[in-house]
């Protein structure tokens, strides 16, 4: 699946190091998954790594949205500003895209088939939605792609 996922965005954006800035915070999911399913002492299932497959591309639309508004507001160089200024233009609709994912798994918590993946969801994108407005910025701004 996360080969697909960088085809795509080589794809999209023409280079092969803007999918790595995008896929970075992917690995930031599990900052909230495993102490999540510890905090409801759920097992981690393989609904629960559907989850974390679906939070994957979640977060992939969410580093888009910002590397999208980085490039296009660049130009010759990336200034601090203009990074400062991606995180706040765009934490609404990345806020808002956590929020519905996360409202749809609240329903879904008590059912114990589906438990893992609501669980998955809600703490994966809890933390990583977070931290991708402050990693993403940073990681680009390292890498001046």
């Amino acid at each position: 699946g996360l080969v697909l996922i960088y085809l795509l965005v080589v794809a999209q954006f023409g280079s092969y190091a803007v999918p790595l800035v995008i896929m970075a915070p992917i690995p930031l999911t599990l900052i909230g998954v495993m102490p999540g399913h510890a905090l409801l002492g759920a097992q981690f299932t393989a609904t629960s790594m559907i989850g974390m497959i679906a939070l994957a591309g979640i977060i992939v639309r969410n580093s888009i949205l910002l590397v999208d508004f980085i490039r296009h507001g660049q130009g010759d160089t990336v200034t601090v500003d203009l990074l400062i200024e991606a995180g706040a233009i765009r934490f609404k609709p990345i806020l808002l895209t956590a929020l519905a994912a996360m409202i749809g798994a609240v329903v879904i918590l008590a059912d114990p088939i589906f438990q893992g993946l609501a669980i998955s969801l809600l703490f994966g994108l809890l933390s990583s939605t977070l931290l991708t407005v402050l990693v993403i910025p940073a990681i680009y701004r390292v890498f001046r792609t």
